[in-house]
């Protein structure tokens, strides 16, 4: 994840999805719940952050009737667990750095589950804006590059609906937007047909660390699976500048 590219991030997202789809869609379930009830409506025409809650589960292919089904609890229909989001920050192995976006009904837990990971794998769990401010929170749309789509074209496109910046990564097109913008222009290439890779609000790193010793790099990608593992984990943005073969 160096500067503004996160598809190695992406890629790994991928893999695990690919592995535990169950545990990433109760993730998105709980998203969803709390798009609903921080928007005040389970109708995404009237609540726009339920509707890029949405675009996010279509991006990870998750199923409709999973969508609705998540939209029905939320509506005081089941599950009746109130779900808040809490975001923790803290240091991995060489003082790379973290932050941990939560939806959790037990904030003791989360916490005790995040400090214990945070320990074993040689960081710590830090204090509120330990970190945060070397991160910028930008929209981010990503492509794939399948050859049918005009790099000229997509960027051009991109720019005249909003976008603040737009590059060809390897596979993918990475767009990226203002938060305040990220929702029109999300649904402006929606409207052109384009189908999305990813499509949220991330945490952008402004500046990386490089890890070079053998035990550090072993310990902070087991950091990063044991956080991503943990239910209450919605999404992990570090600074971690990764070499592909790490």
């Amino acid at each position: 994840m160096s500067g503004h590219s996160k598809w190695a991030n992406i890629k790994r997202q991928k893999g695990l999805a690919d592995a535990k789809k169950g545990k990433i869609f109760t993730k998105l379930g709980r998203e969803l719940q709390i798009a609903v009830k921080v928007g005040g409506s389970a109708d995404p025409n009237t609540n726009s952050k339920l509707k890029d809650v949405i675009a996010k589960c279509k991006a990870a292919n998750m199923p409709n009737e999973n969508i609705q089904r998540s939209l029905k609890k939320a509506s005081g229909e089941g599950d009746s667990t109130n779900y808040e989001e809490i975001t923790y920050e803290g240091y991995g192995p060489g003082g790379v750095a973290v932050i941990c976006e939560c939806t959790t009904d037990n904030r003791n837990r989360t916490a005790g589950d995040l400090r214990h990971y945070f320990d074993k794998f040689g960081g710590n769990l830090g204090q509120t804006g330990c970190v945060s401010f070397m991160f910028n929170k930008k929209g981010v749309i990503v492509i794939e590059n399948d050859g049918k789509i005009s790099e000229d074209d997509l960027m051009m496109e991109a720019l005249e609906v909003g976008a603040e910046d737009f590059k060809a990564d390897g596979d993918v097109f990475e767009i990226l937007t203002d938060p305040a913008d990220f929702s029109a222009v999300r649904e402006a290439l929606e409207k052109k047909g384009y189908e999305f890779l990813e499509a949220e609000v991330s945490m952008i790193p402004t500046t990386t660390t490089k890890l070079t010793d053998p035990e550090q790099i072993k310990f902070m990608d087991k950091l990063i699976e044991a956080l991503e593992d943990l239910d209450d984990v919605s999404n992990v943005y570090h600074n971690w500048d990764q070499d592909e073969e790490e």
